[in-house]
This record gives C-alpha cells, structure tokens and sequence, in this order.
C-alpha cells in the first residue's frame, strides 16, 4: 500500500509537499518523500506548482542555476552526489528547465488520488533518467498508461479551463505563501525550503503529532 493511501486518516499529520516537475532538487524529494513520511505516520499533501512565474515575479527570467554559470555547475556536481547517496539514477536532462505544463496540469486535480505521488515518480523519471519530454502528450499518456490509468480521461480533465485556471492560482498562492523555490515543505505555517529540509520538515510534522 502506498504511503499516500495508508494514511488516509484524518487523525494522520500532514505535511505539504510544493514542487515543480522541472526542478532537480525537487525530483530528489519526490523519489523519497512518500517512504520517509510513511515511517513517521505522516500524510503527504502534494502541492505541484510552476516555479517559472514565481521567478519571473522575482526579476528572474530563467533558473538561477542557468542564470549563474558557477553555481549551475556546481549544482550538477551536487546533484550526481546526492543522487549517488540515495541510491538514485539520473541523467542530465538536455533540457533545463523543461517545461512541464501538461504533467502538472495532470497532476494538480490528481493530488488526493491514491496513484499521485506513484504518477509523480514516474514523471521526475521521465524527465531526470530517461530524458524525455514531459510536457508533451505522448509521455505524460505513457506515465499514465504504466499506472494503468485512463489517459484520455485524465487528460480531459487537466485541460479544462477550470483546472488551467486552478492551476494558476495555486501558483499565485505559492507566491503568496513565500515560496521562492523548489522543493518547499509547509507544516502549518512553518517552511523548509530544500531537499537537504526534508528530513526536518518531517520530523518537525512527526513531532507536533507527538505533543498532540
């Protein structure tokens, strides 16, 4: 059973989970996040957003890890060793950051569904192992088709104007929360931004539990 779905109950702590698809430290966080919270009785929120607007709102028209040419090697250096550590595959992506529009439209009516935090590991792998395209149809209908889900459906669904719509919004709500980054965790309103923060954020959530 996944972590999402045996902590269904209400009584379970939650923790929220922000990320964006085209973000690397992010894709380290999706591959852990749903193990290591099931191991302290906490329940995943899953909270996809585009991190593309929060930066442009902060003058940024690219990543920073683009923008500045020592820190992006320095990040991918970063990356192999963590990746290394985790017991994790990755391939740089010839694109970055790649657009991921159309998986995260999928993504964001899908969030309680007990298949998301699966169908988002299968999308970080698409796009950081196998180096595909994660906005186009064709892959985000395959990521669904492995889960054995209805793609046509889905999709249906993600394209609606009403979720294109819902989708902006959550991201404006990003922005207004503070997030400047990816991945961020809120536990109520406290905020760990960073992979490295997630073991924290946990154990935080896990903690307040234990004093209820």
């Amino acid at each position: 059973m996944s972590g999402t779905a045996a902590f269904a109950d209400s009584r379970a702590p939650d923790i929220e989970f922000w990320f964006d698809f085209g973000s690397n430290y992010s894709y380290l966080s999706v591959m852990r996040i749903e193990a290591l919270a099931a191991a302290r009785g906490v329940r995943v929120r899953w909270r996809p957003f585009l991190l593309g607007p929060i930066f442009r709102d902060l003058g940024f028209d690219n990543s920073p890890f683009v923008l500045q040419k020592e820190k992006g090697a320095y990040v991918w250096k970063d990356m192999e060793r963590q990746c290394r550590k985790y017991g994790i595959a990755l391939t740089r992506p010839s694109i970055f950051p790649r657009a991921a529009l159309l998986a995260t439209r999928v993504a964001l009516p899908c969030a309680d569904r007990e298949w998301i935090a699966a169908y988002c590991r299968e999308i970080m792998q698409l796009n950081f192992v196998h180096d595909r395209d994660i906005g186009s149809m064709d892959v985000v209908s395959e990521a669904l088709g492995k889960l054995d889900l209805s793609a046509r459906e889905i999709i249906a669904e993600a394209q609606s104007d009403a979720n294109k719509q819902r989708l902006r919004e959550q991201t404006e709500m990003a922005a207004a929360r503070g997030i400047f980054g990816a991945p961020t965790f809120f536990v109520g309103s406290e905020m760990f931004w960073g992979n490295d923060r997630l073991d924290d954020a946990l154990d935080f959530c896990a903690s307040i539990a234990a004093r209820e």
